[in-house]
């Protein structure tokens, strides 16, 4: 029996040869939300590239701009040998949507030169082995535009081919370190592989770095006295406190809600229950007859008035930052018209807000399941409000108890229209809460570090916060707020203020205090509480801060030169560029930041009641110097010059620390 014929053989599939690229970071939620930078700000691109076996590869990384031009290859270069993982900084440099990429490749004329070092001075294969070379190096000048570089490539192909010379001078013409230079600068690439483009936000340089002051307008220019009415401050009398902030070198006046405050269930001072007529409630119960979110309450003026604070502000080089607060009182204009917008108890009442044993009668938050897109409507039209009246920044309050969606499209529409505006979030909750609300588009957020005291809290925490979320995740490290006087501020006085203010202000581009932080105000309501007695959020507390300055009591000076280092020091603008130094002294914490030729290395006693000594190792490389260096630096506190080498002893005063930067830096 004949066998039937198989027909033709099928034709090959050609395969087409590439260089994987692996584990592109940053990287932020699989890619579908972008890494965030701001014009300047340096970070790295890594990833795992590795060739067929032993075959060199080189990589880079493509920045293309918001103009859809692609920037120059950034070399990258593999950060530990045999481990694979590339890496190179990149510095985007205007505002806007960019994408990156890593392109990788097979690198021939560096696996020449490695075969070539063997094989010429053995004499195996010599002559082959350099016409190999003179072809390799005239593709390679294929690809340079035309000049000396071009030039010196070719130059080198000639070298290798002149039999007038030895073997080994001609590869050694071949291997000149200017011609090293040149294919530096434009390698023979092959295999071209590219990565898939990641997206990336550029914003505004506040995004990123900023000194922040928030205080209460209604009480400055208040008056309180006893058997008399109080008398609220204004606006206008705010705006003279304004110069005072302004000279201590802040940048951002942080507003808490300015709206109409609420009657039913009002609180009174100290947070108690009961209120009488002249308890001036609390500000983030908004909404009364008078008006909800888009009004001023009437004691602090009108929306002129507001319109002048914030032009005031401007003129002294100062932001205005807005409470952004969704939640109402009981008396609020939304709680008869958008009765939908809030949840009903079975007996069909209003819940009040809850914080199991906390109650919160005066109010009434949001229920965002019941009428998401009316909700986020209105919080735009809200939002463009105030952006009309001139504010450009919103803290907002709580952005945890609201769906993360919500924010989301919230704050895309706001910097669709208008990517300067920046949203800080207000978010003492749970790590990942945290992070998705940055993912979702909050450019700044409140962290753990008014929780975190020693050595060890203080590193792991901004460990986190400058390398694991840096990427998408802010930090604004507020060392006090109305809601929040620490335990460690209670305890350790005056020193325990100086101590954070210099951590704050130099572990993170942003940092903010509270009024009354520049006074070391510390009581609290009672043992165990983080509340201020006589809190400001139930009642006026005016301050005479010209007499507490003249007593000496003021540690204004000090912060005063906190903000002025950190506006002369561009390595305090960074966030990413933190690196840790060894003490061996818990009690004395040590570390740096540096970008480019400035360095600032900061060392702390945490220790606000006693005195303490180490010896500090420093990381030299990491602060740009050999190992053997010794180098002239000037504490920019005390103006105190010292010789630093990479092991130095140090003893610190409570409160004290050293703000070290090489004799010569800007001061």
């Amino acid at each position: 029996m004949a066998r039937e014929s198989a027909g033709p053989a099928p034709e090959a599939t050609p395969v087409s040869f590439t260089v994987p690229i692996l584990d592109v970071a940053p990287v932020v939620d699989c890619g579908r939300r972008p890494a965030k930078a701001v014009p300047g700000e340096t970070f790295q691109v890594t990833a795992t590239v590795f060739g067929e076996g032993d075959d060199p590869v080189g990589a880079g990384v493509v920045l293309i701009g918001p103009d859809g031009r692609a920037r120059p290859c950034a070399p990258m270069r593999e950060l530990a040998p045999g481990t694979d993982r590339w890496g190179a900084d990149v510095t985007p440099d205007a505002e806007g949507r960019w994408t990156y990429a890593v392109e990788a490749w097979a690198d021939p004329v560096t696996g020449w030169r490695r075969s070539a070092r063997i094989k010429v001075p053995a004499g195996i294969d010599a002559e082959v082995t350099l016409e190999e070379g003179a072809l390799l190096y005239e593709r390679a000048a294929g690809g340079v535009p035309d000049g000396g570089e071009r030039q010196a490539l070719l130059d080198a192909a000639e070298a290798l081919r002149d039999e007038q010379s030895s073997p080994e001078a001609r590869l050694e013409a071949a291997l000149a370190p200017w011609v090293d230079e040149v294919l530096s600068r434009h390698p023979l690439r092959e295999r071209i592989t590219r990565s898939r483009a990641l997206p990336l936000l550029v914003e505004r340089e506040r995004a990123l770095f900023g000194s922040w002051y928030e205080f209460f307008p209604r009480s400055e220019g208040a008056v309180v006295r006893e058997g008399a009415p109080p008398v609220s401050g204004t606006f206008r009398t705010a705006a003279e406190r304004l110069p005072a902030i302004a000279e201590m070198g802040f940048d951002v006046v942080y507003l808490p809600p300015i709206h109409p405050i609420g009657t039913t269930f009002r609180k009174g001072p100290d947070n108690s229950l009961s209120s009488g007529p002249q308890d001036v409630g609390v500000p983030w119960a908004i909404g009364s007859p008078e008006g909800g979110h888009d009004a001023v309450h009437p004691d602090l003026g009108t929306l002129d008035d507001f319109d002048a604070f914030v032009r005031r502000a401007a003129g002294l080089g100062l932001e205005v930052a807005l409470d952004f607060a969704l939640q109402c009182s009981p008396d609020h204009p939304w709680v008869e018209k958008h009765p939908e917008w809030f949840v009903h108890r079975a007996d069909g009442t209003i819940a009040y807000a809850e914080n199991p044993p906390k109650k919160y009668q005066d109010i009434y938050p949001l229920a965002f399941d019941r009428d998401m897109p009316g909700l986020v409507a209105e919080t735009v039209r809200l939002l463009r409000f105030w952006m009309d009246h001139g504010v450009r920044i919103f803290r907002v309050d709580n952005p945890h108890t609201k769906p993360v969606v919500f924010w989301e499209e919230v704050i895309a529409r706001i910097n669709g229209t208008d990517p300067d505006v920046v949203f800080l979030a207000e978010a003492f909750t749970r790590p990942a809460v945290m992070r998705a609300l940055a993912q979702a588009g909050f450019q700044q957020s409140y962290t753990y570090f008014t929780w975190r005291n020693t050595k060890q809290e203080l590193t792991d925490c901004l460990t986190d916060l400058s390398v694991e979320s840096a990427a998408y995740l802010r930090p604004n490290l507020f060392a006090n707020t109305p809601d929040i006087l620490p335990g460690y501020l209670q305890e350790g006085g005056r020193p325990a203020f100086e101590v954070r203010a210099v951590l704050a202000a130099t572990l993170s581009p942003s940092w903010g205090i509270y009024a009354g932080y520049e006074l070391c105000e510390n009581t609290a309501v009672g043992a165990g509480s983080e509340e201020y007695l006589h809190s400001e959020k139930y009642q006026l507390r005016p301050r005479d801060w010209e007499s507490e300055e003249r007593a000496g009591r003021s540690i204004a000076p000090l912060i005063t030169t906190l903000n002025g280092i950190r506006r002369r020091h561009s390595a305090l603008h960074s966030l990413r560029n933190l690196r840790f130094h060894r003490t061996d002294n818990d009690a004395l914490i040590a570390y740096s930041k540096r970008d480019g030729q400035d360095t600032v290395l900061v060392v702390a006693n945490l220790d606000p009641h006693q005195t303490q000594e180490a010896t500090v190792s420093l990381d030299m490389p990491e602060l740009g110097l050999d190992w053997h260096e010794t180098v002239p630096v000037r504490d920019e506190l005390t103006g105190e010059t010292y010789h630093w080498d990479r092991t130095n002893f140090v003893r610190l005063e409570p409160g004290g620390a050293h703000v070290l930067v090489a004799v010569g830096a800007a001061s």
